[in-house]
Protein backbone atom coordinates (compact mmCIF):
# COMPACT_ATOMS: atom_id res chain seq x y z
CA UNK A 1 0.00 0.00 0.00
CA UNK A 2 0.98 3.65 -0.55
CA UNK A 3 1.41 5.99 2.59
CA UNK A 4 3.50 8.33 1.62
CA UNK A 5 2.76 11.44 3.15
CA UNK A 6 3.37 15.10 2.48
CA UNK A 7 4.21 17.45 5.23
CA UNK A 8 1.12 18.80 6.00
CA UNK A 9 -0.32 21.57 8.96
CA UNK A 10 -2.64 22.89 6.94
CA UNK A 11 -2.67 36.53 28.06
CA UNK A 12 -2.61 38.43 26.80
CA UNK A 13 -1.84 41.80 28.29
CA UNK A 14 -4.58 43.43 30.29
CA UNK A 15 -3.67 46.76 27.95
CA UNK A 16 -6.51 44.51 25.63
CA UNK A 17 -8.89 45.35 27.51
CA UNK A 18 -8.83 48.72 26.40
CA UNK A 19 -10.19 47.57 22.82
CA UNK A 20 -13.59 47.00 24.55
CA UNK A 21 -13.66 51.27 24.55
CA UNK A 22 -14.71 53.04 21.62
CA UNK A 23 -11.73 53.86 20.06
CA UNK A 24 -10.58 54.80 16.95
CA UNK A 25 -6.73 54.24 15.68
CA UNK A 26 -3.31 55.90 15.91
CA UNK A 27 -1.89 58.84 13.85
CA UNK A 28 -2.54 58.11 10.48
CA UNK A 29 -5.99 56.62 11.23
CA UNK A 30 -8.06 59.26 13.57
CA UNK A 31 -8.03 60.19 17.02
CA UNK A 32 -9.38 59.03 19.85
CA UNK A 33 -13.37 59.75 20.05
CA UNK A 34 -13.24 62.11 22.98
CA UNK A 35 -9.99 64.23 21.31
CA UNK A 36 -12.54 67.34 22.14
CA UNK A 37 -11.11 67.47 25.42
CA UNK A 38 -8.23 70.09 26.31
CA UNK A 39 -6.57 67.81 28.33
CA UNK A 40 -5.11 64.53 27.23
CA UNK A 41 -7.70 61.72 28.81
CA UNK A 42 -6.34 58.83 30.54
CA UNK A 43 -7.33 56.55 28.21
CA UNK A 44 -5.31 58.13 25.78
CA UNK A 45 -1.95 58.24 28.00
CA UNK A 46 -2.86 54.63 28.55
CA UNK A 47 -2.74 54.11 24.29
CA UNK A 48 0.27 55.92 24.33
CA UNK A 49 2.61 53.55 26.82
CA UNK A 50 0.44 50.57 24.89
CA UNK A 51 2.27 51.92 22.08
CA UNK A 52 5.71 52.53 23.52
CA UNK A 53 5.56 49.13 24.49
CA UNK A 54 4.77 47.89 20.61
CA UNK A 55 1.36 46.84 22.08
CA UNK A 56 -0.50 49.52 19.63
CA UNK A 57 -1.22 46.80 16.68
CA UNK A 58 -3.43 45.09 19.34
CA UNK A 59 -5.06 47.40 20.72
CA UNK A 60 -6.24 49.44 17.30
CA UNK A 61 -7.12 45.97 15.14
CA UNK A 62 -9.19 44.94 18.78
CA UNK A 63 -10.54 47.89 19.31
CA UNK A 64 -11.96 49.10 15.20
CA UNK A 65 -13.71 45.65 15.49
CA UNK A 66 -15.25 46.32 18.95
CA UNK A 67 -15.89 50.28 17.92
CA UNK A 68 -19.55 50.81 17.58
CA UNK A 69 -20.65 47.57 19.44
CA UNK A 70 -20.68 49.06 22.98
CA UNK A 71 -22.09 52.59 23.87
CA UNK A 72 -20.20 55.53 25.95
CA UNK A 73 -21.85 55.61 28.73
CA UNK A 74 -21.30 51.61 29.68
CA UNK A 75 -17.29 52.22 28.76
CA UNK A 76 -17.37 55.22 30.95
CA UNK A 77 -17.76 52.74 33.93
CA UNK A 78 -15.68 49.96 32.47
CA UNK A 79 -12.88 52.52 31.96
CA UNK A 80 -12.02 52.52 35.76
CA UNK A 81 -12.26 48.64 36.39
CA UNK A 82 -10.06 48.46 33.53
CA UNK A 83 -7.60 51.84 35.34
CA UNK A 84 -7.60 49.22 38.51
CA UNK A 85 -6.18 46.40 36.21
CA UNK A 86 -3.32 49.26 35.07
CA UNK A 87 -3.18 49.96 39.17
CA UNK A 88 -2.50 46.72 40.33
CA UNK A 89 -0.96 45.03 37.36
CA UNK A 90 -1.91 41.69 34.98
CA UNK A 91 -3.15 38.38 36.16
CA UNK A 92 -1.29 36.24 34.41
CA UNK A 93 -3.62 33.07 35.47
CA UNK A 94 -6.80 34.94 34.51
CA UNK A 95 -5.99 34.93 30.80
CA UNK A 96 -5.54 30.64 30.53
CA UNK A 97 -7.87 28.84 30.90
CA UNK A 98 -7.97 25.63 34.00
CA UNK A 99 -6.50 23.36 30.86
CA UNK A 100 -3.10 22.87 31.86
CA UNK A 101 -0.21 21.18 31.70
CA UNK A 102 -0.59 18.69 34.47
CA UNK A 103 -0.86 21.03 37.35
CA UNK A 104 2.21 22.96 36.12
CA UNK A 105 2.73 26.37 35.30
CA UNK A 106 1.55 26.96 31.71
CA UNK A 107 3.44 30.42 31.29
CA UNK A 108 6.71 28.83 30.20
CA UNK A 109 5.08 26.45 27.53
CA UNK A 110 2.92 29.24 26.62
CA UNK A 111 5.83 31.73 26.08
CA UNK A 112 7.84 29.19 24.27
CA UNK A 113 5.29 28.50 22.00
CA UNK A 114 4.72 32.39 20.97
CA UNK A 115 8.35 32.61 20.40
CA UNK A 116 8.42 29.77 18.03
CA UNK A 117 5.88 31.29 15.71
CA UNK A 118 7.68 34.35 15.96
CA UNK A 119 11.03 32.81 14.69
CA UNK A 120 9.30 30.78 12.36
CA UNK A 121 7.67 33.84 11.07
CA UNK A 122 11.44 34.69 10.49
CA UNK A 123 12.17 31.73 9.34
CA UNK A 124 14.64 31.67 5.84
CA UNK A 125 13.00 28.07 4.67
CA UNK A 126 9.79 29.86 3.11
CA UNK A 127 7.69 26.88 3.75
CA UNK A 128 8.29 27.43 7.60
CA UNK A 129 7.24 31.02 7.04
CA UNK A 130 4.22 29.05 5.79
CA UNK A 131 3.39 26.95 8.49
CA UNK A 132 3.93 29.45 11.27
CA UNK A 133 1.63 32.04 9.11
CA UNK A 134 -1.25 28.47 9.21
CA UNK A 135 -0.72 29.02 13.33
CA UNK A 136 -1.30 32.77 13.45
CA UNK A 137 -4.52 32.42 11.79
CA UNK A 138 -5.53 29.47 13.32
CA UNK A 139 -5.04 30.36 16.89
CA UNK A 140 -5.96 34.57 16.50
CA UNK A 141 -2.49 35.53 17.47
CA UNK A 142 -3.31 39.05 16.29
CA UNK A 143 -0.46 40.55 18.22
CA UNK A 144 1.60 38.95 15.30
CA UNK A 145 -0.02 40.70 12.73
CA UNK A 146 2.48 43.55 12.19
CA UNK A 147 5.24 40.41 11.55
CA UNK A 148 2.54 39.11 9.43
CA UNK A 149 2.08 42.41 7.40
CA UNK A 150 5.23 42.35 6.10
CA UNK A 151 5.27 38.89 4.55
CA UNK A 152 2.72 39.82 2.40
CA UNK A 153 6.13 41.40 0.32
CA UNK A 154 7.50 38.34 0.81
CA UNK A 155 9.68 36.78 -2.44
CA UNK A 156 7.98 33.58 -2.02
CA UNK A 157 4.66 33.12 -3.48
CA UNK A 158 3.67 30.55 -0.79
CA UNK A 159 4.04 32.98 2.14
CA UNK A 160 2.31 36.00 0.42
CA UNK A 161 -0.30 33.59 -0.37
CA UNK A 162 -0.83 32.67 3.19
CA UNK A 163 -0.01 35.97 5.20
CA UNK A 164 -2.71 36.98 2.53
CA UNK A 165 -5.19 34.98 4.17
CA UNK A 166 -4.06 35.62 7.18
CA UNK A 167 -5.09 38.98 6.88
CA UNK A 168 -8.52 37.70 5.58
CA UNK A 169 -9.00 35.10 7.73
CA UNK A 170 -9.09 37.55 11.18
CA UNK A 171 -10.17 40.66 9.02
CA UNK A 172 -7.23 42.35 9.98
CA UNK A 173 -7.82 46.17 8.52
CA UNK A 174 -4.92 47.44 9.42
CA UNK A 175 -3.34 45.38 6.33
CA UNK A 176 -6.29 46.41 3.91
CA UNK A 177 -4.28 48.91 1.70
CA UNK A 178 -1.45 46.32 1.34
CA UNK A 179 -3.80 43.68 0.32
CA UNK A 180 -5.26 45.24 -2.02
CA UNK A 181 -1.94 45.92 -3.44
CA UNK A 182 -1.41 42.23 -4.07
CA UNK A 183 -4.57 42.18 -6.33
CA UNK A 184 -1.66 42.79 -9.37
CA UNK A 185 0.30 40.78 -7.98
CA UNK A 186 2.14 38.52 -10.88
CA UNK A 187 0.77 35.13 -9.95
CA UNK A 188 -2.77 34.28 -9.73
CA UNK A 189 -2.24 31.96 -6.64
CA UNK A 190 -1.52 35.36 -4.91
CA UNK A 191 -4.42 37.61 -6.54
CA UNK A 192 -6.52 35.05 -5.81
CA UNK A 193 -5.81 34.89 -2.15
CA UNK A 194 -5.77 38.55 -2.09
CA UNK A 195 -9.52 39.31 -3.09
CA UNK A 196 -10.37 36.36 -0.88
CA UNK A 197 -9.16 38.39 1.91
CA UNK A 198 -10.71 41.73 0.43
CA UNK A 199 -14.18 40.31 0.66
CA UNK A 200 -13.69 39.16 4.27
CA UNK A 201 -12.40 42.89 5.08
CA UNK A 202 -15.66 44.11 3.73
CA UNK A 203 -15.36 44.54 0.21
CA UNK A 204 -17.54 41.20 -0.56
CA UNK A 205 -17.43 42.51 -4.73
CA UNK A 206 -14.06 40.71 -4.91
CA UNK A 207 -15.65 37.30 -3.87
CA UNK A 208 -16.28 37.20 -7.64
CA UNK A 209 -12.69 37.19 -8.69
CA UNK A 210 -12.11 33.97 -6.24
CA UNK A 211 -15.11 32.15 -8.51
CA UNK A 212 -13.37 33.49 -11.54
CA UNK A 213 -10.15 31.87 -10.56
CA UNK A 214 -11.49 28.30 -10.14
CA UNK A 215 -11.95 27.80 -13.69
CA UNK A 216 -8.17 29.28 -14.21
CA UNK A 217 -6.16 26.71 -16.49
CA UNK A 218 -3.91 26.09 -13.72
CA UNK A 219 -4.98 23.62 -11.58
CA UNK A 220 -2.89 24.85 -8.64
CA UNK A 221 -5.06 27.72 -8.76
CA UNK A 222 -8.34 26.12 -9.33
CA UNK A 223 -7.39 24.13 -6.29
CA UNK A 224 -6.74 27.09 -4.20
CA UNK A 225 -9.87 28.82 -5.56
CA UNK A 226 -11.96 26.32 -4.09
CA UNK A 227 -10.56 26.45 -0.64
CA UNK A 228 -10.94 29.98 -0.65
CA UNK A 229 -14.50 29.66 -1.49
CA UNK A 230 -14.90 26.92 1.12
CA UNK A 231 -13.35 29.18 4.10
CA UNK A 232 -15.73 32.25 2.38
CA UNK A 233 -18.85 30.71 4.20
CA UNK A 234 -20.58 31.82 1.05
CA UNK A 235 -23.22 29.00 0.02
CA UNK A 236 -23.98 30.37 -3.19
CA UNK A 237 -20.76 28.90 -4.17
CA UNK A 238 -22.01 25.26 -3.56
CA UNK A 239 -23.16 24.89 -7.15
CA UNK A 240 -19.64 25.97 -8.78
CA UNK A 241 -18.30 23.39 -6.40
CA UNK A 242 -19.72 21.12 -7.16
CA UNK A 243 -19.10 21.26 -10.80
CA UNK A 244 -15.49 21.64 -10.45
CA UNK A 245 -15.25 18.51 -9.05
CA UNK A 246 -17.18 17.02 -11.23
CA UNK A 247 -15.38 18.23 -14.33
CA UNK A 248 -13.19 16.16 -16.23
CA UNK A 249 -11.16 18.81 -16.15
CA UNK A 250 -10.21 18.94 -12.42
CA UNK A 251 -7.29 16.96 -11.41
CA UNK A 252 -7.49 15.04 -8.48
CA UNK A 253 -6.43 18.13 -6.35
CA UNK A 254 -8.87 19.66 -7.65
CA UNK A 255 -11.33 17.24 -6.52
CA UNK A 256 -10.34 16.55 -3.17
CA UNK A 257 -10.08 20.08 -2.12
CA UNK A 258 -13.59 20.76 -3.87
CA UNK A 259 -15.05 18.13 -1.66
CA UNK A 260 -13.68 19.27 1.35
CA UNK A 261 -14.80 23.27 0.10
CA UNK A 262 -18.00 21.39 -0.14
CA UNK A 263 -17.86 20.27 3.43
CA UNK A 264 -16.86 23.07 4.67
CA UNK A 265 -20.18 24.59 3.32
CA UNK A 266 -22.18 22.18 5.22
CA UNK A 267 -23.62 20.27 2.45
CA UNK A 268 -23.94 17.20 3.74
CA UNK A 269 -24.78 15.45 0.24
CA UNK A 270 -20.90 15.25 0.07
CA UNK A 271 -20.62 12.66 2.54
CA UNK A 272 -20.91 9.81 0.20
CA UNK A 273 -17.57 11.23 -1.87
CA UNK A 274 -16.05 11.49 1.52
CA UNK A 275 -16.23 8.23 2.20
CA UNK A 276 -14.67 7.42 -1.26
CA UNK A 277 -11.75 9.13 0.11
CA UNK A 278 -11.75 7.45 3.55
CA UNK A 279 -11.33 3.56 1.89
CA UNK A 280 -8.98 4.99 -0.76
CA UNK A 281 -6.13 2.46 -0.97
CA UNK A 282 -4.25 5.73 -0.91
CA UNK A 283 -2.93 7.07 2.47
CA UNK A 284 -2.93 10.82 1.38
CA UNK A 285 -6.13 10.26 0.08
CA UNK A 286 -7.28 8.76 3.41
CA UNK A 287 -5.79 11.85 5.36
CA UNK A 288 -7.52 14.33 3.08
CA UNK A 289 -10.81 12.73 3.62
CA UNK A 290 -10.20 12.39 7.58
CA UNK A 291 -9.95 16.43 7.53
CA UNK A 292 -12.74 16.52 4.98
CA UNK A 293 -15.21 14.67 7.45
CA UNK A 294 -14.21 17.13 10.05
CA UNK A 295 -14.98 20.24 8.35
CA UNK A 296 -18.30 18.37 7.39
CA UNK A 297 -19.06 18.06 11.23
CA UNK A 298 -21.93 16.07 10.87
CA UNK A 299 -22.42 12.81 13.49
CA UNK A 300 -22.37 10.84 9.95
CA UNK A 301 -18.71 12.29 9.58
CA UNK A 302 -18.27 11.73 13.04
CA UNK A 303 -18.85 8.14 13.18
CA UNK A 304 -16.72 7.86 10.14
CA UNK A 305 -14.04 9.69 11.81
CA UNK A 306 -14.04 6.79 14.84
CA UNK A 307 -13.56 3.89 12.53
CA UNK A 308 -10.40 5.73 11.05
CA UNK A 309 -9.27 5.47 14.28
CA UNK A 310 -8.51 1.57 13.71
CA UNK A 311 -6.31 2.58 10.48
CA UNK A 312 -3.30 0.88 9.65
CA UNK A 313 -1.30 4.02 9.23
CA UNK A 314 -0.49 5.81 12.62
CA UNK A 315 -0.96 9.06 11.01
CA UNK A 316 -4.21 8.24 9.61
CA UNK A 317 -4.92 7.32 13.50
CA UNK A 318 -3.50 10.53 14.60
CA UNK A 319 -5.58 12.58 12.12
CA UNK A 320 -8.58 11.12 13.27
CA UNK A 321 -7.80 11.67 17.16
CA UNK A 322 -7.26 15.62 15.90
CA UNK A 323 -10.54 15.43 14.12
CA UNK A 324 -12.69 14.17 16.91
CA UNK A 325 -11.07 16.66 19.07
CA UNK A 326 -12.86 18.95 17.07
CA UNK A 327 -15.65 17.53 17.82
CA UNK A 328 -15.11 17.82 21.69
CA UNK A 329 -14.83 14.11 21.60
CA UNK A 330 -11.64 12.56 23.41
CA UNK A 331 -12.02 9.26 22.22
CA UNK A 332 -9.07 9.10 20.56
CA UNK A 333 -6.79 10.21 23.30
CA UNK A 334 -5.22 6.35 23.78
CA UNK A 335 -4.40 6.21 19.97
CA UNK A 336 -2.50 10.05 20.90
CA UNK A 337 -0.58 8.63 24.25
CA UNK A 338 0.38 5.33 22.48
CA UNK A 339 3.10 7.36 20.56
CA UNK A 340 4.74 7.92 23.58
CA UNK A 341 3.90 4.99 25.47
CA UNK A 342 4.52 2.79 22.87
CA UNK A 343 7.76 4.90 21.32
CA UNK A 344 5.94 4.49 17.87
CA UNK A 345 7.78 6.92 16.31
CA UNK A 346 11.68 5.05 17.20
CA UNK A 347 10.80 2.71 14.48
CA UNK A 348 10.41 5.80 11.60
CA UNK A 349 13.15 6.61 9.50
CA UNK A 350 13.30 10.49 9.64
CA UNK A 351 10.76 11.94 7.38
CA UNK A 352 7.96 9.89 8.45
CA UNK A 353 9.35 10.52 12.29
CA UNK A 354 8.42 14.30 11.59
CA UNK A 355 5.14 13.57 9.82
CA UNK A 356 4.40 11.73 13.04
CA UNK A 357 5.47 14.36 14.92
CA UNK A 358 3.47 17.06 13.62
CA UNK A 359 0.39 15.19 13.43
CA UNK A 360 0.89 14.09 17.25
CA UNK A 361 1.29 17.72 18.38
CA UNK A 362 -2.13 18.95 16.17
CA UNK A 363 -4.09 16.29 17.60
CA UNK A 364 -2.79 17.32 21.22
CA UNK A 365 -3.86 20.36 20.41
CA UNK A 366 -7.67 19.85 19.56
CA UNK A 367 -8.20 17.09 22.56
CA UNK A 368 -6.11 19.29 25.33
CA UNK A 369 -6.11 16.59 28.02
CA UNK A 370 -3.81 16.75 30.66
CA UNK A 371 -3.28 13.66 29.78
CA UNK A 372 -1.28 14.65 26.62
CA UNK A 373 -0.83 17.96 27.17
CA UNK A 374 2.07 17.17 29.74
CA UNK A 375 3.87 15.60 26.10
CA UNK A 376 3.91 19.29 24.61
CA UNK A 377 6.62 20.96 26.24
CA UNK A 378 9.06 18.15 24.83
CA UNK A 379 7.69 18.63 21.34
CA UNK A 380 8.66 22.14 21.75
CA UNK A 381 12.21 21.34 22.19
CA UNK A 382 12.14 18.97 18.90
CA UNK A 383 14.90 18.95 16.55
CA UNK A 384 12.60 19.47 13.48
CA UNK A 385 10.94 23.33 12.60
CA UNK A 386 7.65 21.92 11.70
CA UNK A 387 7.52 19.53 14.72
CA UNK A 388 8.04 22.59 16.92
CA UNK A 389 5.48 24.93 15.15
CA UNK A 390 2.77 22.21 15.62
CA UNK A 391 3.65 21.92 19.33
CA UNK A 392 3.11 25.65 19.54
CA UNK A 393 0.23 25.46 17.88
CA UNK A 394 -1.39 23.09 20.15
CA UNK A 395 -0.18 25.16 23.31
CA UNK A 396 -1.86 28.48 22.02
CA UNK A 397 -4.58 26.18 21.31
CA UNK A 398 -4.88 24.66 25.01
CA UNK A 399 -4.44 27.74 26.82
CA UNK A 400 -7.04 29.67 25.22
Amino acid sequence: MEHKLKKTETHKCCVEDLCKMSLRGPKGHGNLLNNRQKKPSLCLRLLRSARNDNLWPDVFYKATQEYKKINAYILQALFFVYLAVFTFGCDESSQTTSRDFKGTNISAPWSKALGTIQEGLADNDPLVRVRALEVVAATEQIRLMPQVHQLLHDKSMPVRFAAALAVGDLEYSPSKRSVSQLLKDSDANVTTAAAYAMAKLGSAQYLEHVRDAISSGDQTVRANAALLLGKSGDKSSLELLWRTMQSKDSDDRVVYQSAEAIAMLGDERIYPKLWTMLISAYADVRLMGVEAMGKLGTPEAKNALIRMLDDDILEIRLAAAEQLGVFKDPIGEPKVLEVFEKNLISGLDTEAGERANVLTALAIGQICTPTLTKFLPQLLQNESKFVRIAAAKAVLQCTK
